[in-house]
């Protein structure tokens, strides 16, 4: 394992540059549809003005919920990091009719709902004004009430090895790179899957390797 560190770190100027980008394409750009019905993609998405609702709110269960809900439609769950801000993953989509950018979008309005239905029953009213600001005009004449998440959500197709590894590593030195109070290794970070990969003890959420997914046919 300490080998595998090792080369983690190696890569910690390559995934700043990479965080760099990330935020570029969060308050510069719109990211373009997913144009697969399936596959293996990196996945991110974050709260809203990157405020840490997650942490605010003890919610990160509600991500689980929403990796349950993917599995449970025969998806898989195959990395992540959720973050106090923010959620990166690595999820692999069988053949799917509804698009996986309305998969993923209808997993963050479900996850608004847990989160509202939190702040709300522990008077938080303070965060749930932030959250009803955030809504564009365009959006409250529709009855939208609250924004928790960016509107938009970056992905990357993940179809080869190396990038595979790339994203493996970027995903498990999360915490350590953005925020290295919360974990010196990414082990010791319990809402991620670097136990699993690294060899942990800790492993709270189970997943499939993403090896395994060499047996499964993706069907574009």
């Amino acid at each position: 394992m300490q080998r595998q560190l090792a080369k983690m770190k190696r890569n910690i100027a390559t995934y700043n540059m990479e965080y760099s980008l990330l935020f570029y394409f969060y308050y510069m750009a719109v990211r373009k549809q997913i144009p697969y019905k399936s596959g293996m993609f990196f996945i991110t998405f974050t709260c809203a003005r990157w405020m840490p609702l997650f942490e605010m709110s003890n919610g990160y269960h509600f991500v689980y919920n929403f990796f349950d809900v993917l599995k449970s439609k025969g998806h898989f769950v195959n990395a992540y990091v959720i973050m106090p801000n923010h959620v990166h993953a690595i999820l692999s989509f069988t053949y799917t009719e509804k698009s996986i950018n309305k998969i993923i979008g209808d997993g963050k309005r479900f996850i608004t709902y847990d989160l509202i239905d939190n702040f709300t029953k522990n008077n938080r009213n303070d965060i749930l004004e932030k959250l009803s600001d955030f809504v564009n005009d365009t959006d409250r004449k529709k009855g939208k009430l609250y924004e928790a998440f960016e509107p938009s959500f970056d992905w990357k197709e993940c179809d080869t090895d190396n990038l595979i590894e790339q994203k493996l590593n970027y995903i498990h030195l999360n915490a350590c790179v953005c925020n290295p109070a919360l974990a010196m290794n990414p082990i010791d970070y319990v809402h991620s899957s670097a136990n699993y990969y690294l060899g942990g003890n800790n492993i709270l959420y189970p997943i499939e390797h993403v090896m395994n997914m060499k047996d499964i046919r993706f069907d574009k």
